[in-house]
């Protein structure tokens, strides 16, 4: 028993080391960019040795990716938080996830510039690729299971090619609201992001999500 409770708690240690290596990478980027990401930099930050990286990770780049990835999946579940909130009904659940990804802490000027850093490099970095793909999809699989919920339990019947494509048109939505929101908050009123999102998407999909005797 003492052994394996000594093993769990390395496990458990290392695990949050890990986490706060990943944590200063992010501080590091959205000071500096990723060109002052730096391990020295990020060794520093954690107050660390450079060398105690390389045991967690094999190299910066690794570290990078770990850290994009942690950062799109944060804002994925920042967004499916919202749905523990709402009563179960399909319609209420796609709009608390809608409004949810386009109000704060969702939206949020370090975040954004983090985002912005990874992104520049997305298309030429094989690593920080396949990161920004799996975030994406992790995120575009999330509305269209949310679409399918609010389809049947409407009644209609929506082929798997049109559930994605409404998925993609969402997500679409939400990432131009987004970006407005991150670079000129300043710009719009409490919500009025969400409002309009969450009107798009009604036109889109022919349905009212709040109010659904207007339906």
């Amino acid at each position: 028993m003492t052994v394996a409770g000594r093993r769990k708690f390395r496990r458990e240690g290392e695990e949050r080391r890990r986490q706060d290596l990943i944590e200063a990478t992010l501080d590091c980027v959205a000071e500096h960019g990723l060109q002052g990401a730096t391990v020295r930099a990020i060794a520093s930050r954690a107050g660390v040795t450079a060398g105690l990286i390389r045991h967690y990770f094999p190299g910066k780049e690794e570290l990078l990716q770990a850290s994009y990835a942690t950062i799109m999946g944060r804002m994925t579940e920042l967004a499916k938080t919202a749905l523990a909130t709402v009563e179960q009904d399909p319609r209420r659940r796609l709009a608390a996830f809608l409004e949810a990804s386009l109000v704060p802490p969702v939206i949020d000027v370090r975040t954004f510039s983090i985002w912005g850093s990874f992104i520049g490099r997305a298309g030429s970095d094989p690593a920080l690729g396949v990161a920004h793909r799996a975030g994406y999809l992790g995120f575009r699989d999330e509305v269209e299971t949310l679409v399918a919920e609010v389809f049947s339990g409407s009644g209609r019947l929506a082929s798997a090619g049109e559930l994605r494509r409404h998925a993609i048109a969402i997500n679409a939505i939400i990432d131009g609201l987004w970006v407005e929101g991150c670079l000129a908050g300043d710009m719009f009123e409490n919500g009025e992001l969400a409002e309009i999102g969450i009107g798009s998407v009604e036109a889109m999909l022919g349905l009212r999500l709040r109010r659904e005797e207007l339906a």
